[in-house]
């Protein structure tokens, strides 16, 4: 056994350092390679395979709403990134710019895109005449590159996966409209098939997106108490089409301007499901999520019908639609489960000589480590239900953890003690002055999260001014 106790020791307890145990579990779970390029990650397979299936889920749902996928250049001319005075001051910092083509000096710089709005407009100026072309409700999946100072896997790197949708809309209400519905479909998502609880709510005016008229936002709570902003949907308003000129003519035959919205979510959302669900043995990943479901693995496999039979119950589990794999090699037992656990595969699946004859197998819960014995011929009905079980445990305990980790605060005082001693939310009302915004910052380092849309009434006072108070916010301390 002393093999696998190696494997787990290898990753630092959570609770001594939060940051190594994340950066040992990515690394020791085989998710992310680094580069030769500072702050650029590789993606193994065990990570991309995740990513594929939170793309391929996600594409659907878009799909259901009428979203069609395209896809934008790379590269946007600096000229043409300059057409929106908010937006290229919001991203000046963090761009990488291309200015040599071959042995040549280009005569205009190229920006790698950080996001793709101005894309979008330029292609939407021409594309939208009149009233018969709109909406437009289209989608890419891309990277994009911001220049990060610093960097960690999946939340933070200079080049990282997403989508980003982009729509044009004749009204302001349609344009809301759809800027909601799209950050329902990521909370859904979130809770559904990450089993990760999310805060729905309207992002301050010192937080929105650069160039929007609003940003409204998911914001997820990790296992050490930081809040992670999973996801975006930015209305736009007409700001974006009166610097590109993006009109249509109207029934009446009058130019309008269109309104436009903007959707983003990435591979940080890896993270959050390393975060909000990881233990001490590594990933535990929920089943809907989870590129391997169930491991199945032969105990004295030498033993002469045993790897025969796990093939066999391996087809069985494919057959009932089940993600499955048999591990076949030459590692004793002990390894291969805590390599399972390294790799949060979501059941595994023990069969030895006696089970066989018994006509059994034992299954073993990743997240409770739970053991049950059934049946062969059960097996693929039972792990079915197991992985249901699994999935909607793992919701209900990420939703307990948030829980007991919001806080209200009714003064500065208590605000500035519970930011220093209790990770995690806290409620507390604000007069709507950047001012206040930036001293709570400043002091606590804690940020405004989002004004959820389920507003409370906590006191008629801001907790930072004392003076009267226009909204009840989110704050903590964030990725």
């Amino acid at each position: 056994m002393a093999e696998d106790k190696k494997l787990v020791e290898a990753i630092t307890s959570m609770d001594v350092d939060f940051a190594q145990w994340y950066t040992d579990v990515v690394k020791k779970a085989e998710l992310i390679g680094y580069s030769s390029v500072k702050g650029c990650m590789i993606y193994k397979p065990a990570g991309y395979a995740i990513w594929e299936n939170i793309q391929r889920e996600l594409d659907r749902r878009f799909k259901e709403t009428g979203v069609q996928n395209v896809y934008m250049p790379m590269f946007i001319p600096e000229s043409l990134l300059e057409r929106e005075k908010d937006h290229v001051e919001g991203f000046a910092p963090e761009v990488a710019w291309v200015t040599r083509g071959g042995l040549n000096e280009l005569q205009e710089r190229l920006c790698v895109r950080p996001t793709s709005e101005t894309l979008f407009c330029d292609f939407y100026k021409d594309e939208i005449q009149s009233y018969r072309d709109l909406p437009k409700v289209y989608n890419q999946w891309c990277s994009v590159v911001r220049w990060e100072k610093e960097t960690r896997p999946f939340l933070r790197s200079r080049e990282f996966l997403w989508q980003e949708g982009h729509t044009a809309h004749a009204t302001a209400e349609e344009a809301e409209q759809r800027t909601l519905q799209m950050l329902n479909v990521y909370a859904q998502f979130c809770e559904e098939v990450l089993a990760i609880p999310v805060i729905k709510g309207k992002k301050t005016d010192k937080e929105k997106f650069a160039g929007a008229e609003a940003t409204y936002t998911i914001e997820a709570l990790m296992h050490d108490g930081k809040a992670l902003q999973s996801g975006t949907s930015h209305n736009f308003g007409d700001g974006f089409a009166r610097a590109f000129g993006i009109q249509y003519t109207d029934r009446d035959n009058k130019l309008q301007y269109v309104h436009q919205t903007s959707w983003g979510l990435s591979t940080r959302l890896i993270g959050a499901i390393i975060m909000v669900h990881g233990d001490d043995s590594g990933l535990v990943l929920p089943p809907a999520i989870a590129p391997v479901q169930a491991d199945v693995i032969p105990v004295m496999q030498h033993k002469a019908g045993v790897l025969d039979k796990a093939m066999e119950v391996s087809r069985s589990l494919s057959d009932a639609g089940l993600r499955v794999k048999v591990d076949d090699s030459d590692k004793n037992p002990g390894w291969k489960f805590s390599e399972q656990e390294m790799r949060g595969i979501p059941v595994r699946v023990e069969m030895g000589p006696r089970d066989i004859e018994a006509g059994q197998a034992i299954i073993v819960r990743r997240d409770t480590r739970e053991k049950v014995t059934a049946a062969i011929e059960e097996l693929p009905a039972k792990i079915k239900q197991i992985l249901d079980d699994m999935q909607r445990d793992m919701l209900e305990r990420a939703r307990a953890h948030m829980a007991a980790h919001i806080y209200v605060a009714s003064d500065y005082e208590e605000f500035k003690q519970t930011a220093a001693e209790k990770p995690g939310f806290i409620k507390a009302m604000w007069c709507g002055s950047q001012e206040c915004e930036d001293k709570i910052k400043e002091d606590t380092t804690a940020t405004s999260r989002c004004m959820p849309f389920e507003q409370e009434h906590l006191s008629d006072v801001c907790v930072c001014c004392g003076k009267p108070a226009k909204k009840m916010v989110y704050w903590g301390k964030a990725y």
